[in-house]
C-alpha cells in the first residue's frame, strides 16, 4: 500500500513537472510574441510612376495606412515597433516625400509620418523574409494624375511609314536584384547596361525605335512590363537576363520562348474576363477582340497567339546564332517556357538569359562595358536578320527594301555570297551598289541591298 502510494506521488510529481515544462515554454512564445520589433532600415525607389519605401524589419508587424490634409501628409502606424534606421542619407529630391518623421503612438507603438509636396495614393503590403532579404513593409505612394497611353498615330509616322518598335525588357530592379555573382555583382545592373547598349544599337538604324521598358533601378510587375510594350505597339519584346545557378560551373547563355503550354492558359486568361478581351491584338493592327463573340474572339486570338509564337521561335533562332559568335551557348537551340513576360497575344517575344552570373568567368565578362556592348550587339544582329526577311507592312524599312534602299547589318558568320544568296542578287550587284572593290566584309558594316 505504502509503495502504491509512493508510485502515485512520483507520477503526480512527473505530471506537475511537465504541465511545469509546457507553461515555461508558453510564456517563452508570448513574451517573444510581445516583444518589440524595430525598423532597422528604410530604402527610396523611384519609378516613373511612382515612388516606393521600403522599411527593412526585425519580424512581421501588423500596420495601417491613412492620409491627412493641410498640409499633406501620410501615416503610418505600426503596431509594437520602434525606429532604429538612419533616414538622414535618403535622397528624396526627385520623390512626393518632403521628410519623414517618427515618433510613438499609444506607448508601444511606431508611427512614421510621411509630409507631402502633394497628395498621394497609397498601397501598402508586406513582404515576408527570403534568401535577400529580412521582412519588410512596402509602401508604394503613386500620384493622382492619370497615365497618358499613346495611340497608334502618336508612334506612325507619316504617309504610313512607321518605325519598327522594339521594347526592351531589363529583367528585376529595385527591391529585386535578381540573381547575384561573384564580388556582388547584380543581375538587374548587369542587364539594365546590356539593354541601354541594345536600345543604342538599334537608335542608330533609321527605321527602328527602341524603348526600354525599366530605365533606372526600380522594379515593375510582370504582366506591367507587357502591358508597356503594348502602350508603346512595340512589334518586338525582348527581355534581357543573366542566369544563376547553385553550381558555379553552370555556364553558357540561353534564348527562351513561350511554351505551347503557356500560350494555351494565356489564350484562356485572355478570354475569361470582358476587360482582357477588349485589349488590342495584332500590334500596330489594332484588332479588337471586345466587340466579337466569344467563339470568333477566340479564334483569332489563337490564330494571333501561333503566329506569334512562329514568329518568336524564328526571331529566337537568329538571336541565338548571332549570340553563339560571341559566347558558349547553354543550349543549341531555343528553349520554351511559361515565363509571364513573353505571354503577349500579339507580340513576338523572346526572352534572352546572357549568360551565368553564379559562373566567375562569365560574371566578369558579364560585368564588363566591352562585353556588354558585344553581348547587345548580338542580340540586334540576330533581330535584325529575322527583320530582314519579316519586315511588318507599313514601315520606313519594308518601304525602303521595296525600293530597293534597304540595308543590311553584316553579323558574325557572315559571308558576301550569303548575304547575296539570301537577297536573291549576284555578289557583283552587291559589289557595284555598295561601291566596294573586295569581298571583305567586317561584322556591323552597313551594305545597301539592291533591287533584285
Amino acid at each position: 500500500m505504502q509503495r502504491r502510494k509512493k508510485k502515485n506521488d512520483e507520477i503526480k510529481l512527473l505530471l506537475m513537472l511537465r504541465n511545469l515544462n509546457w507553461l515555461f515554454i508558453a510564456l517563452v512564445f508570448f513574451s517573444q510574441s510581445l516583444a518589440a520589433a524595430t525598423v532597422d532600415g528604410v530604402r527610396v525607389w523611384r519609378a516613373p510612376d511612382h515612388t516606393r519605401l521600403v522599411f527593412d524589419l526585425s519580424q512581421p508587424v501588423a500596420h495601417k495606412v491613412f492620409s491627412l490634409e493641410n498640409p499633406d501628409r501620410l501615416v503610418i502606424d505600426v503596431e509594437n515597433t520602434s525606429f532604429s534606421a538612419n533616414t538622414e542619407s535618403l535622397d528624396l529630391a526627385k520623390s512626393p516625400i518632403t521628410s519623414i518623421r517618427t515618433g510613438k503612438n499609444n506607448q508601444k507603438g511606431l508611427r512614421i509620418v510621411l509630409d507631402l509636396k502633394q497628395a498621394v495614393r497609397p498601397r501598402s503590403f508586406s513582404l515576408a523574409s527570403n534568401e535577400q532579404y529580412g521582412d519588410r513593409l512596402v509602401v508604394d505612394l503613386y500620384g493622382h494624375d492619370k497615365e497618358t497611353v499613346k495611340t497608334v498615330e502618336d508612334v506612325t509616322a507619316k504617309n504610313n511609314r512607321r518605325d519598327i518598335i522594339i521594347a526592351i525588357d531589363a529583367g528585376h530592379g529595385g527591391e529585386d536584384p535578381g540573381a547575384t555573382g561573384p564580388k556582388r555583382i547584380r543581375e538587374k545592373q548587369v542587364v539594365l547596361a546590356i539593354s541601354r547598349e541594345l536600345k543604342k544599337q538599334f537608335d542608330q538604324i533609321p527605321g527602328y525605335k527602341a524603348v526600354l521598358v525599366r530605365n533606372g533601378d526600380y522594379y515593375i510587375p510582370l504582366r506591367k512590363r507587357t502591358s508597356i510594350a503594348h502602350q508603346k505597339r512595340a512589334d518586338m519584346f525582348i527581355s534581357i537576363h543573366a542566369d544563376a545557378f547553385h553550381k558555379p560551373s553552370a555556364h553558357g547563355a540561353s534564348v527562351f520562348a513561350l511554351s505551347r503550354r503557356g500560350a494555351t492558359s494565356e489564350t484562356a486568361r485572355y478570354l475569361a474576363g470582358r476587360e482582357n478581351r477588349a485589349d488590342l491584338i495584332g500590334g500596330a493592327g489594332s484588332v479588337s477582340l471586345g466587340d466579337k463573340d466569344h467563339m470568333l474572339a477566340s479564334v483569332l486570338l489563337d490564330l494571333s497567339m501561333t503566329s506569334t509564337l512562329s514568329s518568336s521561335l524564328e526571331v529566337g533562332t537568329e538571336v541565338l546564332k548571332s549570340i553563339g559568335g560571341i559566347a558558349k551557348l547553354h543550349k543549341k537551340r531555343v528553349e520554351q517556357a511559361g515565363f509571364v513576360v513573353l505571354k503577349s497575344p500579339d507580340i513576338p517575344s523572346i526572352l534572352v538569359e546572357t549568360g551565368f552570373i553564379s559562373n566567375p568567368t562569365e560574371a566578369k565578362r558579364l560585368a564588363s562595358k566591352s562585353y556588354q556592348r558585344k553581348m547587345a550587339r548580338s542580340i540586334f544582329q540576330g533581330v535584325n536578320s529575322y527583320f530582314t526577311n519579316n519586315l511588318p507592312v507599313g514601315t520606313l524599312l519594308a518601304a525602303r527594301k521595296s525600293s530597293g534602299g534597304g540595308t543590311y547589318i553584316i553579323a558574325r558568320g557572315d559571308t558576301l555570297s550569303g548575304i547575296a544568296n539570301r537577297h536573291n542578287i549576284s555578289v557583283e550587284a552587291l559589289l557595284r551598289h555598295n561601291g566596294l572593290k573586295s569581298t571583305r566584309i567586317r561584322v556591323g558594316q552597313q551594305l545597301k541591298i539592291p533591287t533584285s
